[in-house]
């Protein structure tokens, strides 16, 4: 048997990791700015976060959701204290397209409506109803073809209104940066819109914080730039720096009904243990606000370099424009330079890396960064 060929891959595999840093079979190290697709916070093999899985799992790795785990208790009062959410209620799942599938399950259920509205350029996961309000046709098969969900282009608040004025849809869901549609950052403008129109219409607001939340913007949620709070949020990546879990974070004025989400593995011991372990050091390293501090410097780096066209992001989800193509410039980074760094487009360069990243590590990556963009003639 063979692999599914459905993954274009670098020519490295990671066999060890320690931090920002990864090692290769040959022991050649490099410089991790892309964290797994912003998955990576606290940073690699974390002490405390190596020690808590280890312990959880020499007493009780997983059981079903038919019996109490406190473990599920101890992290919600932990997301809630970190996010400032400590009213809303939590329900634990496996990944971020499973936490949007059960945002939008839940918005329907609690308003009776059919209907999405959603972003162009929008990512949300590729299961059954997190593709469809995903802007991708290339990942939609025939069967996620929906006429229930409507696009609108982000940022777009006169559409936002228009549409949401119908009074048919049970939600809007946003991503506040937009990851994969290229780093795009939600105006205030937009997003107090969008609470004003939800508030109007009876509609739920679903922020996607999968890739821009957890602390990677410079504050918890990246939505809480605009000062808004939305019914429904939507977590996973960073929240277990490499265990899978994913989590749904609801308003207090949404009613709980027995059996209508659920899921076999969600918030299973060990996956609360990786969870509880990441909020700990999150908070106890204060790393929200290195996002913020490094992501400045970052940009601050990098800014006026010739044949960068635009540099957009808040924290450390960045997305830098290229006048040549990233896949050549990112080559370089990581091939000479030993830097390991993202992608969006035919021409922008994402940057995620850890949280935990100082200031030893943003020096390594702008210097890198110039000297690659000297050496492509930009």
């Amino acid at each position: 048997m063979k692999l599914f060929d459905v993954y274009s891959l670098l020519d490295m595999e990671p066999v060890k990791a320690q931090g920002a840093y990864l090692w290769d079979k040959a022991g050649q190290e490099y410089l991790d700015f892309y964290g797994g697709h912003a998955v990576i916070s606290i940073g690699h093999t974390h002490p405390h976060y190596v020690e808590k899985i280890s312990e959880q799992l020499s007493k009780i790795g997983f059981y079903s959701n038919a019996v109490i785990n406190s473990l599920q208790v101890e992290l919600a009062e932990k997301l809630g204290a970190l996010s400032g959410y400590d009213d809303y209620s939590l329900f634990l799942c496996n990944s971020g397209a499973e936490a949007n599938e059960n945002a939008l399950k839940l918005a329907s259920f609690t308003t009776g409506r059919e209907r999405v509205l959603a972003m162009r350029s929008a990512f949300h996961g590729r299961t059954s109803l997190a593709v469809t309000v995903t802007d991708n046709p290339n990942i939609q098969a025939p069967v996620n073809k929906t006429d229930k969900v409507s696009f609108i282009p982000f940022n777009d608040a006169d559409a936002l209104r228009k549409e949401l004025s119908s009074g048919e849809y049970a939600a809007v869901i946003v991503e506040p940066i937009q990851g994969v549609g290229g780093i795009q950052v939600a105006t205030d403008e937009f997003m107090l819109a969008a609470r004003e129109a939800c508030d109007a219409s009876g509609t739920m607001l679903i922020a996607d914080e999968i890739q821009a939340g957890y602390g990677r913007s410079g504050k918890f949620f990246s939505h809480q730039w605009s000062g808004v709070k939305a019914d429904i949020i939507t977590l996973a990546k960073g929240i277990g720096n490499g265990f899978p879990i994913g989590a749904v974070m609801i308003s207090p004025s949404i009613p709980a009904k027995k059996g209508m989400l659920g899921t076999t593995f969600g918030g299973s011991h060990l996956a609360c243990a990786a969870a509880i372990a990441v909020a700990d050091v999150v908070k106890d390293e204060n790393l929200v606000e290195n996002a913020r501090v490094m992501g400045e410097k970052i940009m601050e780096g990098i800014a006026g370099v010739s044949g960068v066209k635009d540099i957009r992001g808040r924290g450390l989800i960045i997305g830098i424009d290229l006048s040549v193509p990233q896949a050549d410039f990112r080559k370089v980074l990581r091939e000479k330079h030993h830097i390991m760094t993202g992608l969006t487009g035919q021409y922008t360069l994402r940057l995620l890396p850890p949280l935990m990243i100082g200031q030893t590590e943003v020096d390594r990556f702008v210097e890198a960064f110039r000297a690659t963009a000297q050496e492509m003639g930009m």
